[in-house]
């Protein structure tokens, strides 16, 4: 146990986080994290677990603005100007992060082979690791969670491409996503009920 204390201190030294501000969590902010853990773990095949806590509950602070100063800071001033901010989500959320990775690594091949047929003149190596991983989420959602309506994960996967990839990538997702709604829909591997069918 003092072992994990003494790793949870040296990580927080490295990666401070803010003592007097956190962020509310909430099911978008769950798929921009889920989307951000994966692309660490392809990336290195790291720990997934380890990935997971890292960063599901910080949201990080990149500020490339420099910040103007106006007087001296004291110590925890400093801090908190660098500290990442804490996010605070519920049990439910938790839960859909932690299943949302799930699915997405159990139709990555589905999702490759998805790829093939749908992404016409691109090969699979052509697509960035974020719009694979973006589709994969929102594929995911179509066939592993009855309760979420395909428009919201189109919609979801089309703010996250904003977010973090490229207008052209927002396009060709958006055609895939469609593409393979359709594709599922036809022949009944859509799985979608109560507010799903909305």
């Amino acid at each position: 146990m003092q072992k994990e204390d003494k790793q949870k201190n040296k990580e927080e030294g490295i990666f401070p986080l803010s003592k007097v501000s956190s962020i509310k969590g909430s099911r978008s902010l769950v798929r921009a994290k889920v989307l951000q853990i994966l692309y660490a773990f392809s990336l290195g095949k790291d720990n997934l677990d380890k990935e997971f806590s890292h960063i599901f509950y910080r949201d990080f602070n990149f500020e490339e603005e420099e910040v103007k100063i106006e007087k001296l800071l004291k110590p925890n001033e400093v801090y908190e100007l660098e500290a990442d901010k804490p996010i605070v989500w519920d049990k439910i959320q938790i839960e859909f992060g932690t299943d949302l990775i799930r699915a997405s690594i159990n139709n990555e091949e589905f999702v490759n082979e998805i790829l093939v047929k749908h992404a016409q003149n691109w090969s699979l190596d052509r697509i960035s690791i974020i719009d694979k991983i973006i589709i994969t989420i929102a594929v995911s959602e179509f066939v592993d969670f009855p309760s979420i309506p395909p428009r919201v994960s189109i919609d979801e996967a089309l703010n996250l491409s904003k977010q973090f990839s490229t207008d052209k990538s927002r396009d060709f997702i958006n055609g895939v996503l469609d593409a393979v709604f359709h594709e599922l829909n036809n022949s009944g591997k859509l799985n979608k009920a109560g507010l799903g069918l909305l």
